[in-house]
């Protein structure tokens, strides 16, 4: 796999920044698939991306909805790529094959403000870097922006 990107959030939910980081990566012509822990998670983003901005149309499937490879994005509980995305995004409890080499990047996408889900990304991160992968840290700034971290 490419670079794994951790983007901690402090001031806004997981719901709400998913469909900013989403939308960057569909301007920039990435296929994506999002990776969820439970077909519930996945059933109520994908509810999301139809209604977070009514200004906004972000193209995207999920389970049982058609024809995979249609779909520039898709979010899915399972560990498969079925719409052969080149970037995939990992939230809270969904996991990934550090041997699979078909991602050229991995968004690590984690709620700063839930003890479980920032033990969790501290694990990850612990286990990539001893794997010796490559990692990088974004944190929300005060305006709601992305900084790099250290």
């Amino acid at each position: 796999m490419g670079e794994f990107r951790f983007y901690h959030l402090e001031r806004r939910r997981v719901d709400q920044a998913l469909p900013l980081l989403l939308e960057r990566a569909y301007r920039e012509g990435k296929r994506i698939v999002v990776r969820t822990a439970s077909d519930e998670m996945a059933a109520a983003l994908d509810d999301r991306l139809w209604t977070y901005d009514d200004a906004s149309f972000l193209p995207h499937g999920a389970k049982g909805e058609g024809d995979p490879l249609s779909q520039p994005i898709f979010i899915t509980p399972g560990g498969d790529n079925p719409n052969a995305a080149t970037e995939l995004v990992l939230l809270s409890g969904a996991e990934a094959d550090a041997s699979d080499t078909s991602y050229a990047g991995v968004i690590v996408l984690f709620d700063g403000r839930d003890a479980e889900c920032l033990s969790e990304a501290r694990d990850r991160w612990r286990r990539l870097k001893s794997g010796n992968a490559e990692l990088s840290y974004w944190r929300e700034s005060d305006d709601g922006q992305w900084e790099r971290g250290q």
